[in-house]
Order: structure tokens, then C-alpha cells, then sequence
């Protein structure tokens, strides 16, 4: 005679669902802990930065901090990796079609100038961590792994421009890379003061689609092969030219 399943019975059924819903908790808590953590070294820095803060802005516990992070500094390292991740995670999104790899390229610097105005959290963040000369952050075991995609992404483009004739073949995607952001962090580091001694709105919607489009010119100038690109010389002194 056949044998009916063994039933579950109620209380199988709720230890069952039991380690789920304290592993859900438990994740939820974290995160919640790195948003506030987040918000709360990007507006005072790794030394202004307390714990007691943090833990109110989550809603949790100071102890919790303590349990899941171990310390001030290793909360400090989490929200860092936890910004490149974010980073690269957007990133992972866009859409590239790799036959037009000078749009392409245009596609990756525009999302590194979009982000940055975005999330302005991820330029404070890195501020407060460059003046502490990195020493933070060095100790991460998951910063190398993060830039990887976004370095490989980058040479990806590179390397299909330059198989279509497009692009120059000794430019390095690290280079390129550090271009990009160089022309997009500073500006947007510093547009603040900038404005001050330029005298000028830099954050005005104008002048921020000027800049978007001169780092995009900027770049594919650098890396591009056409032989009618115009060379860039510096404007003479109108004192300096010979007279008529």
C-alpha cells in the first residue's frame, strides 16, 4: 500500500522560515546601517563621522554597529567599497553597442560625468578619504576587484576602435580612464570655489553642458586616429603679434 508524504507539520514549517527571516533582517539592518553611514561621513568626514549619529540616522543601535562592522574604521572601509560597488553596479547598465565605438566612448565618459553629479556623496566621500592619504581604504580587500570592470569596460571600446581604424592603438583604457574623471571630478569637486574666482556659475544647466561636452571632445580627440583633428595651440597675446 502506497504511502502517503510525511505532512509538514506547522511547526516545521515556521522553524523552516525562521533562519530566512532573521538572514532578510539581519541584511536589512546592514544596509540600513551603510545608508547612514553613508550620509553621515559624507557630510563630516571619517573623523567627524559618530557612531552615536550613525546609529540614530539608521534607526538601530550603536552595539549593532559594533556587531556587524567591528569598528569605526572598518564602517568607514564598508561605505567606501560599498560607493565604488554602487559605482560600478550603474555602470554594468549601460547599453553598448560596439559598432560605433566613438558614441560608445562618449557613453562611458557622459555616465562618469552624470553619476558624479548625481551622487554627490561619492565626491565627498573620496575627499575626505584622499586627505587621510588613502590609508583607509588601502586596507580594503575589495577595492582592486572594483575598478576592474570599469577599466575593462573602457579598453573593451578602446581596442574595437582601434580595430575599425577609429582609435589609436598605444593608448592605454587606465589612461583614458583617469582622463575622464580627472576633468569630470575636478570640475565637480571644486565648482564651488570655481565659480568664486572665475567669477562665473559653473553649476549653472549651461555651463554644465558645456563642460559635459568639452570632456567628451576632449577625450575622443585624445584617442582618436582622423588626421584632420585640429591641433590645440595656445592663444598668442594680442600684445605679442607683429603688427600689419
Amino acid at each position: 500500500m502506497a504511502t502517503s508524504p510525511p505532512r509538514r507539520t506547522a511547526a516545521g514549517s515556521t522553524a523552516t522560515r525562521r533562519p530566512r527571516v532573521r538572514e532578510m533582517a539581519a541584511q536589512a539592518t546592514q544596509e540600513n546601517i551603510l545608508r547612514a553611514a553613508t550620509k553621515v561621513f559624507a557630510k563630516h568626514g571619517f573623523a567627524g563621522g559618530r557612531i552615536e549619529e550613525i546609529s540614530k540616522a539608521a534607526k538601530s543601535h550603536d552595539r549593532m554597529i559594533y556587531y556587524y562592522f567591528g569598528n569605526k574604521e572598518e564602517l568607514f572601509i564598508a561605505v567606501i567599497e560599498d560607493t565604488y560597488r554602487r559605482f560600478n553596479d550603474a555602470e554594468s547598465k549601460l547599453v553598448l553597442k560596439m559598432d560605433n565605438p566613438v558614441e560608445d566612448l562618449k557613453t562611458l565618459v557622459r555616465f562618469m560625468w552624470t553619476y558624479y553629479q548625481q551622487n554627490p556623496e561619492f565626491i565627498t566621500l573620496l575627499n575626505s578619504e584622499n586627505l587621510h592619504r588613502g590609508k583607509h581604504i588601502s586596507k580594503s580587500m575589495r577595492a582592486r576587484e572594483y575598478s576592474s570592470p570599469a577599466i575593462s569596460l573602457m579598453d573593451s571600446v578602446l581596442k574595437r576602435g582601434a580595430e575599425m581604424g577609429l582609435f589609436r592603438t598605444d593608448v592605454r583604457a587606465r589612461d583614458i580612464y583617469l582622463m575622464s574623471a580627472a576633468l569630470a571630478y575636478f570640475y565637480t569637486s571644486n565648482r564651488f570655489t570655481l565659480s568664486a574666482f572665475l567669477g562665473e556659475d559653473l553649476a549653472a544647466p549651461d555651463a554644465l553642458a558645456h563642460w559635459e561636452d568639452f570632456i567628451c571632445s576632449a577625450v575622443i580627440r585624445q584617442v582618436s586616429m582622423a588626421s584632420d583633428v585640429a591641433e590645440v595651440r595656445p592663444a598668442t597675446d594680442e600684445r605679442e603679434r607683429p603688427a600689419a
